[in-house]
């Protein structure tokens, strides 16, 4: 494994022996064991974090939404026009 960055952290006390004491168990460094904890923790957290949730009303109101033709109002054509005009993204 290539080390491109370092991690300093302190512990609580019992915290070193809990850790070596489970990294023990799978035959593998401390540092391994946390790092391997430490992912997997982040991965479930940012995936649940990323997810939508929408109950049932919130979701029907979406799907609508969606189906519907879009018409912009006055202030949305005005900006597209001066873009277009100015080449510039609105």
């Amino acid at each position: 494994m290539e080390i491109s960055a370092r991690f300093d952290l302190r512990l609580e006390g019992g915290e070193k022996g809990l850790f070596l004491e489970a990294a023990a168990l799978i035959v593998t460094t401390m540092a391994d064991f946390v790092r391997a904890a430490a992912k997997e923790k982040a991965r479930a957290f940012l995936e649940q974090e990323r997810r939508i949730l929408l109950s049932p009303r919130d979701l029907s109101a979406l799907s609508v939404a969606l189906d519907n033709t879009f018409e912009p109002n006055q202030a949305l054509r005005a900006v597209i026009k001066r873009a277009r005009k100015t080449g510039r993204r609105a």
